[in-house]
């Protein structure tokens, strides 16, 4: 039983690794590939999700499961920044109310795919993902440890 529950540790790990990965990829990509410049609020999430891949990586190689505390911290903050800025992209009175944010305005939508997926959009289900994934695994570290 203990075997099976490490190795869900594991797969988990790499989820949230394979997560953070494809997010920092994708805003390269749209950055380096697209030339589209990021705004304020964008270089915020790249800043709490770049390290993560690093972080991720480093706890799959050494099992290290109780990163998975801090992994959850960042990613829970970075879907509260990507669901305000999604917020200030797609609703009328966030918008309205939205502080400047620079040179580039953070309401803008460089993509707006089936009408609702706009990058904050991606980097929001990234972040989600890791929370989950890392709320599993801190939920099985502390069940080992009150045993």
């Amino acid at each position: 039983m203990n075997k099976d529950k490490n190795k869900l540790q594991e797969n988990l790990l790499f989820i949230a690794w394979a997560a953070s990965v494809i997010a920092m990829l994708g805003s390269l990509f749209f950055s380096e590939v697209q030339k589209f410049e990021p705004c304020e609020l964008c270089w915020y999430q790249r800043i709490l999700m770049y390290p993560m891949v690093l972080i991720l990586v480093i706890a799959i190689v050494k099992k290290d499961f109780r990163i998975s505390f801090y992994t959850m911290f960042l990613s829970a903050v970075g879907a509260v920044i990507s669901l305000y800025h999604y917020s200030i992209q797609k609703v009328p009175f966030m918008a309205d109310n939205a502080v400047s944010c620079g040179r580039i305005p953070c309401t803008g939508q460089y993509i707006n795919w089936l009408g609702f997926v706009t990058i904050p959009f991606l980097a929001l289900i990234a972040f989600v993902i890791i929370f989950i994934c890392s709320l599993f695994i801190w939920r099985f570290c502390k069940g080992e440890e009150s045993k």
